[in-house]
């Protein structure tokens, strides 16, 4: 049974039977900070230099602005502003580190639909960057997006504290580097061309590197940004770790059962592709079970903050039921 047709029947009880949880009032939380976020990052990719920068080429700033603008559930941004309003900090310093992050997952998304790499046409139900420009643009806008998120990060208007800011900045590096996202998808290519599948270990590292990395640190970025105690940093830390690791096997799912259209890209490569996925590894039933099992680690790490994280807990129930 498709994901978000019913194919987690308990998960979508409890978020029925609470109204705090309520699929509804989530997703309406989710559009609102989407809608937050977009006008955000629409100033952000404005095409007047900033100081210290001669000239924006509009084509770039053109492409830039289609592969970060115009779609997506934000689902980053959310946990970033989500963990800090948790932990005391709601303004809109913390909405323009959300949006460095964002930048961050737009740039992989640009290069990952790449011929060299994933080779997609359609992305968010458009036409990928490289598609509705041309592969030398969507290398660059991918490029002038990544530099972009940290100069956001770095400037005084994002955070009064300097220690604050480099350790958001660090923490995004880590994430989207060669030890955490880049490196993911180095160990995804190689996959794809090795003689023999990898196991499930292997497979579960190269998952949390690529994708996990960065949403984990969507959830520790709100809390560094507030300067929480250490007890809380490592409740969210635990929560974004599980929570990376269910997105991705929601994904696969959603590869091998949802379709095209609600999708809003190709739906089957995984398996065309020779990918590395659990659901290659456990099998559909084994992969819905091992969603459930780490839905549930997610929503338990967030204990310490009770009724308070509502938000990130129903973040936790809707990846694990999304339909796209």
């Amino acid at each position: 049974m498709p994901v978000g047709q019913g194919g987690f029947p308990f998960l979508r009880a409890c978020a029925l039977t609470d109204p705090l949880h309520s699929p509804d009032d989530f997703e309406a939380r989710l559009a609102a900070c989407a809608a937050r976020v977009e006008e955000a990052l629409g100033k952000l990719l404005a095409g007047e230099p900033l100081p210290g920068e001669v000239y924006r080429p509009e084509r770039l700033f053109k492409a830039m602005r289609h592969a970060a603008l115009g779609g997506g559930k934000r689902l980053r941004p959310f946990l970033t502003l989500e963990a800090a309003r948790l932990c005391g900090a709601d303004n809109e310093g913390a909405l323009r580190a959300a949006c460095a992050i964002e930048m961050l997952h737009c740039y992989s998304l640009a290069h990952d639909d790449l011929p060299a790499m994933d080779d997609d046409d359609l992305r968010r139900g458009r036409p990928t960057v490289h598609r509705a420009f041309d592969e030398a643009t969507a290398i660059l806008a991918g490029d002038s997006l990544l530099t972009l998120a940290f100069d956001v990060l770095a400037d005084p208007a994002t955070h009064a504290d300097a220690g604050v800011r480099a350790q958001l900045c660090l923490g995004l590096a880590r994430a989207g580097g060669p030890g955490g996202m880049a490196g993911g998808q180095a160990l995804d290519l190689a996959a794809e061309a090795a003689s023999q599948p990898l196991e499930r270990a292997a497979i579960e590292r190269l998952q949390a590197m690529k994708t996990g990395a960065l949403i984990r640190f969507s959830v520790e970025a709100g809390a560094i940004f507030a300067q929480a105690p250490d007890a809380e940093r490592a409740a969210l830390a635990a929560y974004g770790r599980a929570l990376g690791a269910a997105f991705q096997v929601a994904d696969d799912i959603l590869d091998a059962e949802g379709d095209g259209a609600a999708l809003g890209k190709r739906a089957g490569k995984d398996a065309a592709r020779n990918k590395a996925t659990l659901v290659s590894a456990l099998g559909l039933p084994g992969a819905k079970a091992r969603l459930a099992a780490l839905t549930g680690q997610a929503v338990t790490a967030l204990a310490p903050f009770g009724a308070r994280a509502h938000g990130l807990e129903a973040a936790a129930r809707f990846t694990a039921a999304r339909n796209h």
